[in-house]
């Protein structure tokens, strides 16, 4: 597990931390997520989608967030752009508004695709 990329979204008085890791196995994954638990103990949510190509895997998280608006568009995005041997993890701080079920679904894709907009320029 490698943390090669971070990102921050504001929407809504809403933070959105962005976090792309390369991971080669679904324990990377499970280290990737204690890290992130370890140091976000006050977020509201850390919602994520992985991809990799041996063995072929695919999930995607979105740990209380209404179901199909956070995980699913993070994994989306990854699909649409082919990335592999990825986590993507978007941690959410509150800020006091409600997003609305679609308002979710454009924040964590938004975030996702700003977070692999800087892997790129690196």
């Amino acid at each position: 597990m490698k943390l090669l990329a971070t990102s921050v979204l504001i929407e809504k008085k809403s933070k959105f931390l962005g976090f792309y890791f390369h991971c080669e196995s679904e324990n990377d994954i499970q280290e990737a997520l204690a890290f992130l638990k370890a140091e976000h103990k006050k977020a509201t949510h850390i919602c994520w989608a992985g991809r990799m190509t041996t063995p072929f895997y695919e999930r995607a998280v979105d740990d209380g967030e209404p179901g199909g608006t956070a995980g699913r568009p993070i994994l989306s995005v990854l699909q649409k752009q082919d990335r592999k041997n990825v986590m993507v993890a978007v941690v959410r701080y509150f800020g006091g508004i409600k997003l609305g079920a679609g308002g979710l679904v454009r924040a964590y894709a938004k975030a996702t695709a700003e977070l692999l907009k800087e892997i790129d320029k690196s």
